[in-house]
């Protein structure tokens, strides 16, 4: 058989598990191998239905962690402070720090940055940036982390592989956990630990299953249904 049809024929094989919900470890292993393009260092992501109704603030879930492995993803990181907090950030490897300078910048359309960490007496002035930063998903927030006086300790998690979450309005979070060259047990540890990150902020309100249905996924690369039994397992 030639190297194109064992391609084919692996590809065929492996969508025919497609048809059922598979653990955790066997979904990382068919994103890894099966269904990604070769060519390019795929990012793999993460889909979760919650068991949720955003539109009630008491079933909104959001927050932000640390995946152990990063993403394999370089962050710009933006950071509004004055003085010593200032030399924090550029001590810690932010790449862009000052104040109204780049609120002016902002305003004149400039957003080449991932995320926006500000200290807490620069929110009145990162607030009249609301209408430009908050679309963009850009907006510091204390509930991430991203509104603090620990500036240092901001940007090196940021840099060490902090993602956000929050779900969208039919109750989804989505995010990436790596690329599809990391080890197969990096990815599932990433994995891992958004799930059970996911499991704890379960909100009060939220009634019923709470975690419906689980996929994994590479760019353009087909979703793989996760067993949500055993959404949180290693195995």
């Amino acid at each position: 058989m030639s190297k194109a049809g064992k391609k084919i024929y692996r590809r065929r094989q492996s969508s025919s598990k497609l048809a059922r919900h598979i653990p955790p470890k066997e979904a990382v292993e068919l994103v890894k191998t099966d269904f990604c393009d070769q060519k390019f260092d795929s990012t793999v992501e993460v889909s979760v239905r919650l068991g949720v109704d955003p539109k009630y603030a008491d079933q909104q879930v959001r927050g932000a962690l640390v995946l152990p492995n990063g993403t394999g993803k370089s962050k710009t990181v933006l950071v509004f402070a004055r003085g010593a907090k200032a030399k924090e950030a550029e001590a810690a490897g932010a790449d862009f720090v000052g104040t109204d300078e780049y609120v002016e910048k902002i305003k004149g359309g400039w957003t080449d940055f991932d995320v926006c960490v500000a200290t807490p007496d620069m929110m009145g002035t990162v607030g009249r940036l609301g209408k430009i930063l908050g679309p963009k998903g850009l907006m510091p927030n204390p509930k991430v982390g991203t509104v603090t006086m620990d500036v240092t300790r901001a940007v090196n998690e940021i840099k060490a592989g902090k993602i956000e979450y929050r779900t969208d309005k039919a109750g989804n979070v989505q995010t990436a956990i790596g690329k599809v060259s990391f080890d197969a047990d990096k990815l599932l540890e990433n994995y891992l630990t958004l799930i059970t990150t996911l499991i704890k902020v379960k909100p009060s309100g939220a009634k019923g299953q709470y975690i419906k249905s689980v996929t994994l996924s590479t760019t353009m690369g087909p979703g793989v249904p996760v067993d949500v039994l055993k959404a949180d397992s290693n195995k």
